[in-house]
């Protein structure tokens, strides 16, 4: 028995202690939550500079804080309402019986947190876990370590352990963690480790939620305004440097729209992040590193490169942002996910052709279109599968809590915020109180069909057809 299985049973412990939490103790959990990112606000913008190198408060503040805070405030406003039981309709044969469902805590949720966002993505889902009752126990991204190091002294701080406890470490500590048998483990990374994760999750039988990635596209109609639309997909791809599960990862664009809309994606994105010190850097020279080989890739292969800002302070950057044009098909930059600041732009011929496009490819976490043409949108709504769509602009699906956040296929399975994070980590209980005819034995439960079987059995029969 290693010092992690005793760590669990001892959570374990203070969980069984106290196995159906009221909404008061479950809200109180929250709202520590929320406190500990307030009064620790400043000191959060500048661990992520240690690990970004570049990462402006402003977008911090923004990406991380807001989205915990906007949790915070709708489990607060909704979670009494999620907690009471939901009744149910019972068949005629059944009488006067009732039928409900309750939600209930299912013990300690193990969270695997990613370094592009290491505040938000390891607190949402210990936000969901703490109002269904549970108890957390974080593993956060060691590529993100001073991060991850500061947020495990809060929550030290903040939490005893028998609550929300937290493990800092590498490639091995993971692993460890994968392996425990927690009543649900939650993941948040590339397809890869998921996969791994995965495999550990099934030798205990843990249920799992995969929060993966993919390559979201980016459909520009004929009928969009490309002005418009290359002010959202600068955003999308430049906000965090491109290092956002659900950023933009490729353009889908009609041959005749292509040229405009870059002279539009480059005016976009020089107005937006021209200072060198609101493009937030590369969590470390191993992503820099990837992007510059997906680049090299690219132009080994053919394609064209264009940059997306200018540079007037030169070496300011790690990386220049740029989009990739006449990419073939065989470069790494259409097959792998970017997670930097590098957009392909891939011509199709309608609309038709761009889903095609799309569903040739793995179901992607997120879909961006754009345009005004009712019936397209309608077709691609309907004949593509991804995680989510925002229409006319990029990232909003996944900023409201009423809506359910996850992939689909290769992108994820399970789904989270609001009421959907409440119901990933809650067990729902069917339950069926049996009763009589008004209020006596007749007719009750399965006493009609006791044998021995008689005619009247026989009517019973043709009556429940």
């Amino acid at each position: 028995m290693n010092r992690f299985t005793i760590q669990l049973d001892e959570i374990k412990a203070a969980f069984a202690a106290e196995p159906n939490p009221t909404l008061e103790v479950r809200l109180e959990r929250i709202g520590r939550i929320s406190k500990m990112i307030e009064v620790n606000e400043e000191k959060i913008c500048k661990a992520l500079v240690a690990d970004f190198g570049v990462r402006d408060s402003i977008e911090t503040r923004l990406v991380e804080f807001q989205k915990i805070y906007q949790a915070c405030a709708y489990a607060r406003k909704h979670l009494k309402e999620w907690m009471k039981p939901t009744q149910i309709e019972t068949p005629f044969y059944l009488g006067a019986s009732e039928a409900w469902i309750e939600s209930q805590s299912i013990g300690v949720v193990g969270i695997i947190s990613p370094w592009n966002y290491p505040v938000r993505l390891a607190l949402l889902p210990a936000i969901a876990a703490f109002a269904a009752g549970n108890r957390v126990w974080l593993k956060p991204s060691e590529r993100s370590s001073r991060t991850s190091g500061f947020l495990a002294s809060l929550i030290q701080e903040y939490f005893h352990p028998s609550e929300f406890c937290v493990s800092t470490g590498g490639a091995e500590v993971a692993e460890q963690f994968a392996a425990l048998p927690f009543a649900h483990l939650f993941f948040t990374g590339s397809e890869a480790i998921g996969k791994k994760v995965m495999r550990a999750a099934a030798e205990n039988l843990t249920p799992i939620t995969l929060e993966l990635g993919g390559k979201s596209p980016a459909v520009i109609d004929s009928s969009a305004k490309l002005k418009e639309v290359a002010s959202s997909i600068a955003y999308g791809k430049l906000l965090n440097s491109g290092q956002t599960c659900i950023a933009p990862d490729y353009v889908l664009i009609e041959q005749e729209q292509r040229d405009t809309f870059i002279q539009e994606l480059q005016a976009a994105a020089q107005k937006q992040f021209s200072d060198p010190k609101e493009l937030t850097g590369p969590i470390d020279d191993e992503q820099l590193q990837y992007w510059q080989h997906l680049v090299s890739d690219a132009i080994d292969r053919g394609a064209k490169v264009i940059p997306l800002l200018n540079n007037p302070s030169a070496g300011a950057r790690r990386f220049e942002p740029v989009a990739l044009i006449d990419v073939p098909q065989e470069a790494r930059v259409l097959h792998e996910e970017l997670f930097g600041p590098i957009l392909p732009i891939v011509t199709v011929a309608n609309s038709s052709a761009a889903i095609e496009y799309i569903n040739n490819r793995p179901h992607p976490l997120a879909l961006y279109w754009f345009g005004k043409d009712k019936k397209n949108l309608k077709q691609v709504l309907e004949q593509t599968r991804s995680g989510g769509v925002t229409i006319n602009d990029v990232f909003l699906h996944a900023t409201l809590e009423s809506l359910p956040f996850g992939g689909v296929g290769s992108s994820g399975m399970g789904r989270y915020h609001g009421k959907a994070g409440f119901d990933n980590f809650s067990y729902q209980k069917s339950i069926l109180e049996v009763r009589g005819l008004l209020g006596t034995n007749l007719l009750k439960g399965t006493k009609p069909a006791h044998p021995p079987y008689t005619k009247r059995t026989e009517r019973l029969l043709k009556r429940l057809k």
